[in-house]
């Protein structure tokens, strides 16, 4: 495990990283199982969106994994899993455990008729299944897409199209803190619009009653007893060439739809263990809390591959940080005397507004480093972590990384490397950031705000669009040629630290969670009386960014005091309660240039409360628009 330990250590291997990067590379990927090495270790063209990593190796992800772990730590905890009802008793398995039945799994898999490159979309709660399953998938070499619990039928549906997925697995439902999901029945409404499902497997989680279609729906339980009659107990892992896909995750964009991004088999599994234990300065005996859904990037990253890459032990969470009370979370960390906490500002700022009181009684002296995740974190989050929960000895980290990115590409290294409230800080190595301006020019001055590119690739940088590499050239590599465009704003200060400021492009972070303007307006606009709508951000408390819609609706078929809630409920059935507007403001007209483009910079202005920055609207097709929307603002 090469691991950087003194700040000199840090600037040594960010040098290293620039001047010889073939050597660097080789030396961290020389600690895994390969079945055979590679013949170049990189090379890249961002031209073409282009990127290849250890060219010509073979392995297998599980192998690094599981296996190699199993011959001196094989009695360790790998997994822990609390689940939604603190009176259930939770469940720990051992590395020889996991191994087992990521084996037996990948059987059931294999006897279903799935083969290494098909694609395997999971739909599940965050039961320790869900990673079974994506480590089953890798083991055999077929592709999986873990479908976030909390999307729409319409959305699964889009995403097993794009896919093409021959098999789904799910559970009959799951639990979030006082709700049960039925994601079976989900999954069915979903399969009336794709058709091509062979298997459906269930994982009983709920005992909420299902329909199970005969010779197509099958129990996970059931597959599992038929091994056990077999005595199947190991599966040879499928050997991968380095390049080849190991996940398709799938983004909001700019565009309507959801955009696959793929994430290769060699250079994902280095990046994610590389940041996992220089990040956070991983240490054997550990127990790593990443409280985000695996259904996202950071779950993979940081709850299943990096982790695991690593032997360490990684607590799998299924409820939610305010259920039953506001001091869940913090129960979670005594009772497993948890080490690493990694967590979103939302879920922090949510824990702020619930007062002290929900920790008073918690010791949290086990935790050693606290993490931030999904967006920026404000300065009052920080100070507030860091006295009343790191109680001013545990390193933050203030993380910042992309589905795209397949780890952490800035932030400091706790203890390491320094801090500084609301910056990410510094670039890791092999990681080179540049800020330009709007035409392309490099801002070399500091303290000053610019678009944040990359210069270079590296290993865990995505690969394509599934099945459209076009629109990923089109997405990252296309704005300014030559580099990777990371959709975000950046300020630069004096030190070289980075303070992401927010997306330039057409993408909200709500949460934590990107949801595109297009596809959101997309799902608005196909509500019966809606005639069109525009989205943007605003400033929320809790969220970081919330959902502000101006919809423009025909008078006869709605009213101002039902309309919204239509709106609400429509979204959250072509996409999910997640992408559900905080504010919809019914308005007459949207202000547009005379050639017809929507204003969203105006729209963005109103949302924000800053009318006094809205600028000249003269030039507007109507100026008028403009004035009626702000005296109706909601």
């Amino acid at each position: 495990m090469i691991q950087i330990k003194t700040i000199e250590e840090y600037h040594l291997a960010y040098q290293k990283s620039k001047n010889n990067p073939n050597e660097f590379w080789e030396e961290i990927a020389s600690e895994f199982v390969w079945k055979s090495k590679w013949t170049q270790v990189m090379e890249y063209d961002f031209l073409k969106g282009h990127s290849v990593w250890f060219k010509d190796a073979q392995l297998n992800i599980t192998e690094n994994c599981i296996d190699r772990h199993l011959a001196h730590n094989g009695t360790k905890i790998a997994i822990v899993w609390e689940p939604n009802n603190p009176s259930e008793s939770g469940i720990s398995l051992t590395y020889n455990e996991l191994s087992l039945k990521v084996n037996q799994a990948a059987a059931i898999l294999k006897k279903n008729g799935v083969k290494k490159g098909d694609r395997v979309c999971l739909y599940m709660g965050m039961i320790p299944e869900l990673s079974i399953a994506m480590l089953a998938c890798a083991r055999i070499g077929a592709i999986h897409s873990v479908i976030f619990g909390g999307f729409s039928a319409q959305s699964i549906a889009d995403r097993l199209i794009d896919a093409q997925a021959s098999v789904i697995i799910t559970c009959d439902g799951a639990f979030r803190g006082d709700k049960v999901i039925p994601l079976k029945s989900v999954v069915d409404d979903a399969l009336n619009t794709y058709q091509l499902i062979d298997k459906v497997i269930v994982v009983a989680r709920t005992h909420t009653p299902v329909s199970m279609i005969k010779g197509r729906d099958i129990w996970w339980k059931d597959e599992l007893q038929e091994l056990e009659k077999e005595g199947i107990l190991f599966v040879e892992p499928e050997p991968m060439d380095a390049e080849d896909p190991l996940f398709i995750l799938y983004t909001s964009g700019s565009t309507g739809k959801p955009k696959g991004v793929v994430h290769s088999s060699a250079g994902y599994m280095v990046w994610a263990h590389y940041t996992f234990v220089n990040v956070f300065q991983y240490e054997s005996q550990y127990k790593h809390f990443c409280t985000a859904d695996i259904g996202w990037i950071t779950g993979h990253s940081y709850i299943v591959y990096g982790p695991l890459s690593a032997g360490a032990t990684t607590v799998i969470f299924e409820g939610v940080p305010t259920w039953p009370d506001a001091g869940r979370l913090w129960d979670v960390v005594d009772k497993y005397q948890i080490d690493i906490l990694y967590t979103a500002p939302t879920a922090i700022r949510t824990l702020m507004g619930a007062g002290l009181s929900f920790f008073s009684d918690k010791n949290l002296n086990s935790l050693k480093i606290l993490g931030s995740v999904g967006e920026p974190i404000n300065e009052e989050a920080w100070h507030w972590l860091d006295t009343h929960i790191g109680k001013g000895r545990c390193p933050i980290v203030d993380t910042w990384w992309q589905t795209e990115t397949g780890g952490i590409l800035i932030s400091n290294l706790a203890g390491v490397t320094p801090s500084k409230p609301s910056f990410a800080t510094i670039p890791l190595p092999g990681i080179f950031p540049i800020l330009l301006d709007e035409n392309g020019h490099e801002i070399t001055e500091a303290n000053i705000t610019g678009h944040l590119y990359i210069k270079q690739s590296w290993p865990g940088i995505i690969r394509t669009t599934y099945n459209n590499h076009h629109r990923c050239v089109e997405a990252y590599f296309s704005t300014h040629k030559g580099y990777y465009f990371t959709g975000d704003g950046s300020f630069r200060d004096e030190n070289g630290n980075y303070r992401i400021t927010g997306r330039v492009d057409d993408v909200l972070n709500v949460s934590g969670h990107r949801i595109g303007t297009a596809e959101l307006e997309n799902a608005i606009n196909s509500h019966a009386g809606v005639i069109e709508s525009a989205v943007v951000a605003f400033p929320h408390a809790i969220k970081g960014q919330g959902i502000y819609a101006f919809v423009v609706v025909e008078d006869s078929q709605f009213t101002q005091e039902h309309s919204p809630l239509d709106i609400v409920a429509t979204v959250s059935r072509l996409i999910g309660p997640i992408a559900k507007p905080d504010k919809i403001q019914i308005v007459k007209a949207l202000p547009k240039t005379r050639s017809g483009k929507i204003m969203r910079r105006i729209l963005r202005k109103i949302a924000e409360g800053e009318l006094d920055s809205i600028g000249d609207t003269s030039t507007l097709l109507d100026p008028k628009v403009v004035e009626e929307i702000i005296q109706n603002v909601v």
